[in-house]
């Protein structure tokens, strides 16, 4: 029975059905060829349909099943009803079946807060670059971040797209899409799930910093760490993938931007593998 299991397991396991399903509703958006663009603060500063629909799909998901959760999500939406397709009230049952970290078994419902990036990389998701999106739903307790579920719509969508290509030219039956896209999770003092953790090779320093919001002063700061390589992508949640998978060896943005909805499940992933 869910009685059985502390609220925050409880809540990890449904954050991790729901991001599932913000990941489908990003990836329809982009099918169905209407991303309903609108510019919220300047020409780098964009709001999609598929940011919308997801966090309606997240917050009102998660507020029907923890009704006393402080949920605070990115986009700034007018109060509506939420269609009922948008809502998933399923949990994940591999995760019911972990522990919880003792030091956070007795923690209450009303002590929980959620902050949701809805669709993390919003302007790559614009241009097509579909690899850095990500969806974030990250839990804090205190101030402090202690577990979070990252969705990552898009991956494998190259190694996917090559696939389908092989197989329309061979005339073979396309596969499901079962291989796009990915959740991993994680929770302080229990580990990070859903990825192979990989180190950068040895000797080489590599540096993932912003794409879109560049300055003088990031890149002073990359420059004098004297780095073997630069890597240039969106999305907070996709340079700290990079971080986990060996791609890169610091992420480094010295300048304001970040908010925490999309640092809180990035670095709960970080900590729980010793980063």
């Amino acid at each position: 029975m869910a009685s059985s299991h502390t609220v925050l397991m409880r809540l990890v396991a449904s954050a991790y059905s729901i991001a599932q399903k913000a990941g489908a509703i990003v990836r329809r958006v982009i099918a169905e060829g209407d991303l309903g663009i609108v510019e919220k603060t300047s020409a780098t500063d964009l709001q999609t349909k598929a940011d919308r629909l997801v966090q309606m799909s997240i917050c009102s998901s998660l507020a029907r099943k923890f009704p006393k959760l402080t949920i605070i999500g990115e986009e700034d939406l007018p109060p509506e009803d939420v269609d009922q397709e948008l809502i998933e009230d399923g949990q994940w049952e591999e995760i019911l079946k972990q522990p919880c970290p003792s030091q956070y078994s007795s923690i209450k419902e009303e002590d929980l807060v959620v902050w949701v990036d809805p669709l993390d990389g919003t302007k790559e998701y614009t241009e097509g670059l579909l690899d850095n999106v990500t969806v974030l739903i990250g839990i804090a307790y205190e101030g402090k971040a202690i577990a979070g579920v990252i969705n990552q719509p898009y991956y494998n969508y190259q190694n996917n797209e090559k696939q389908k290509l092989k197989e329309h030219r061979s005339e073979a039956k396309a596969g499901p899409d079962a291989v796009l896209g990915r959740t991993i999770w994680g929770v302080l003092g229990l580990g990070a799930f859903g990825f192979q953790l990989k180190e950068v090779p040895a000797g080489k320093h590599i540096i993932t910093t912003t794409r879109s919001h560049n300055n003088k002063l990031v890149s002073d700061c990359v420059t004098a760490m004297n780095p073997d390589d630069v890597l240039r992508v969106g999305g907070a949640g996709n340079k700290i993938l990079q971080l986990i998978e060996g791609k890169a060896s610091a992420y480094v943005f010295a300048s304001p931007g970040c908010k925490k909805w999309d640092t809180c499940a990035p670095e709960v992933i970080l900590h729980a593998v010793g980063g």
